[in-house]
């Protein structure tokens, strides 16, 4: 790794049961045209040979690059990435999932922004699904040379997750964390309560990272429509008590949030 100058980013992936897609994830990860300086993989109790693959996975790349850490009991999504995080090196942390995959050039373009920004301390960026089997050829796509960057509102957040937790990159000196107990619509929550603490975040419209399967409907938690959807009504709960949001807003929210959940019940349906 010493022919190549490194991002200070660590990626965190948290790992559940994930060994037939974990490969691809950290294959997009190393082939970065700026690869980030570390990788952690953090086991969250699969029980089913999964953090065995990680360590074989990690045998594979340079020494020290990845690192694996093993959760003592499953916590969920949120509770892996907190340990992650606090397992960082890095100024940078980029958050990926085990079932995903990046576009080569999405760390030159995402970190090299904020690097150039610093008052950002929260960036996203567009995503795409693709069929499985087609990152690789589908990873140089032209980008454009002009990088359109927008700022993301407190509002906008409100009325809709506009970054996805595979296209975010933070700052690891904040002080918010992923919600303890927390498996649904745990981002959400982070994101929002980082943008209504007065957080800079910016999305980047490009699409930098690829996803093997529907948002919602198809496998893992995503197929959880309804725990989804109490997990977004708690995410506005917690929004509207800590004072981010009045209680007009909050009832407004609320049935914005039911809409939603109809339509996705819906698109489910007819996709099934």
């Amino acid at each position: 790794m010493a022919e190549r100058t490194l991002a200070p980013v660590s990626v965190v992936i948290p790992c559940f049961r994930c060994s037939e897609t974990i490969d691809r994830a950290v294959a997009s990860v190393y082939s970065q045209t700026l690869r980030p300086a570390e990788v952690i993989l953090v086991e969250d109790c699969s029980g089913d040979g999964t953090l065995e693959k990680l360590h074989e996975v990690k045998g594979r790349y340079p020494d020290g690059w990845i690192k694996v850490i093993p959760m003592q009991r499953n916590s969920g999504p949120g509770m892996a990435r907190n340990a992650g995080w606090e397992a960082a090196q890095y100024p940078y942390i980029a958050f990926l999932d085990a079932d995903d995959a990046w576009h080569p050039q999405k760390i030159e373009i995402q970190y090299g922004w904020m690097a150039e920004h610093p008052e950002a301390v929260l960036t996203g960026h567009n995503c795409v699904q693709i069929a499985e089997g087609d990152w690789e050829s589908l990873g140089a796509r032209f980008l454009p040379e002009e990088v359109k960057v927008f700022p993301v509102s407190r509002l906008k957040m409100l009325f809709s997750n506009c970054l996805p937790t595979r296209s975010v990159m933070l700052r690891r000196d904040l002080q918010q964390r992923f919600a303890a107990g927390k498996c649904h619509s745990e981002d959400y929550l982070l994101w929002l309560e980082i943008i209504c603490s007065g957080g800079a975040a910016y999305k980047i419209d490009l699409p930098l990272a690829y996803l093997f399967k529907a948002p919602y409907g198809e496998g893992g938690l995503s197929a959880q429509l309804w725990s989804m959807q109490k997990g977004e009504l708690d995410t506005y709960r917690r929004v509207w008590r800590s004072g981010c949001v009045s209680f007009s807003a909050f009832v407004l929210l609320i049935a914005w949030s039911w809409v939603r959940f109809v339509r996705r019940v819906i698109l489910s349906w007819m996709r099934a």
